[in-house]
């Protein structure tokens, strides 16, 4: 070979070995780290555990990598200094203003933030035009009666500890009823524990003072599209569904609640679940009915605006019963007229029906004969009370409560027992 052509071949060769040390340190990084993960992966197979985020090296400097860091802060908890906790405690004692009208009236309920209205605080809200109330009872809710229909401002004064809205409300006073459920409803709603239930659940059953010696104690047993049925409350107790069934009791009429007859509260029975639940388990035919303590026509749309409410959920196949009795004559409705006590039926039952259910009246034979004008209530359903083997009673009914000391497998004590001649 001579020397030109050597010369060439040995260029040619210090390129290519140059070329290949080029392509290896370019891929050196990429098997460092290959080579890397493989140690780890094999230490990971040796020790047979793997490091948990904690045994790991945490970056430094970067936000939020020590959740406990707040515990080092002094002042993390001061309201003054922290913007998070004072925005917080203006959201909680944030106020708004929940009004509604039924008939020439207003009800204002100051709400909290869940929508809960603000008991134990004297509120004060002015009405343009009319002046300022006073939240009297510190119950979150003032009534303004005897107001034109119209368009009108409600303000809700300030008050310590308070953000009170900064803009007033603006409503519309309705000139008649319209016996249309009440939406808001829910927020006058109270249980038990929130009243003194002693007092306020006095219904006398007025029958009782007009029964004879010829009562039947005994659930009947009915015939044709007749049906043997029971009414419960609270008064009855934990009930076992599944043996008042199978004891031949065909359908229950539950109560859903009452007005309270001193403070005029609305008030859940604390049985209405767990009654309407069980019978729902056993396949027991409903109905409802509410005590009421009503003294005009807008608190009886209340009173059913509740029961609708508390039956949203359930199956109905019996009517929704208003109950009028006595208090032990000193409930707020016992001194009704005739004229007024009729109202309160009329506009219980013309919501019950706008709202797609049946309605239904309860009395006694007296209670119809005496306290109510029958003959107007007659397109509803007639529950009657009156304890005897055969009822006196001269006007027409659907259905008959003919005891109130039955006794059925099921239920511990006295219950009332009734017929329906509804034909359901």
């Amino acid at each position: 070979m001579d020397s030109k052509l050597r010369r060439t071949a040995i260029f040619c060769s210090m390129a290519v070995i140059l070329l290949v040390s080029i392509m290896v340190l370019m891929m050196n990084p990429r098997e460092g780290n290959a080579g890397e993960e493989n140690r780890q992966t094999s230490s990971l197979a040796h020790n047979g555990t793997e490091e948990t985020p904690s045994e790991q090296e945490q970056p430094s400097n970067q936000i939020g990598d020590d959740l406990s860091a707040f515990m080092k802060d002094n002042t993390f908890f001061d309201e003054e200094i922290n913007p998070i906790l004072e925005a917080a405690k203006n959201q909680a004692n944030r106020l708004s203003l929940v009004v509604t009208s039924v008939e020439k009236d207003l009800r204002v309920q100051v709400v909290d933030t869940q929508g809960t209205p603000v008991s134990g605080e004297s509120f004060y809200v002015k009405l343009e035009g009319m002046g300022e109330y006073k939240d009297l009872d510190q119950d979150g809710i003032i009534y303004i009666g005897d107001l034109d229909s119209g368009e009108y401002f409600v303000e809700l004064l300030p008050i310590e500890g308070y953000k009170v809205p900064i803009n007033e409300t603006r409503v519309r006073v309705k000139d008649k009823v319209e016996y249309v459920a009440i939406e808001d409803i829910s927020l006058l709603i109270k249980t038990e524990e929130e009243i003194d239930a002693e007092a306020e659940d006095s219904a006398e059953q007025d029958a009782r003072s007009d029964a004879d010696k010829s009562e039947i104690k005994k659930l009947q047993t009915a015939s044709g599209k007749a049906k043997a049925g029971i009414d419960v409350s609270k008064w009855n107790g934990d009930i076992d569904w599944d043996k008042v069934k199978n004891a031949g009791v065909e359908f229950a009429i539950v109560r859903a609640g009452y007005r309270g007859s001193v403070t005029g509260s609305l008030v859940q029975d604390p049985y209405f679940e767990a009654n309407m639940k069980g019978a729902a388990a056993a396949g027991m035919p409903v109905g409802i009915y509410f005590f009421t303590q009503a003294v005009n026509e807008v608190e009886a749309v209340e009173e059913a605006s509740m029961v609708l409410k508390l039956i949203r959920e359930y199956k109905l196949d019996y009517p929704i019963f208003i109950d009028t009795e006595g208090a032990g004559g000193d409930g707020r409705a016992d001194g009704l007229d005739v004229e007024t006590r009729t109202l309160v039926c009329e506009a219980f039952c013309r919501t019950i029906e706008n709202a797609g259910y049946r309605a239904g009246v309860y009395g006694s034979r007296n209670w119809y004969n005496n306290r109510l004008e029958t003959k107007r209530l007659e397109n509803y359903c007639i529950w009657l009370a009156e304890y005897r083997s055969v009822p006196i009673y001269q006007g027409y009914y659907q259905m008959w409560q003919y005891t109130s000391k039955g006794k059925v497998d099921g239920i511990k004590g006295n219950v009332d027992m009734n017929i329906s001649y509804i034909g359901n």
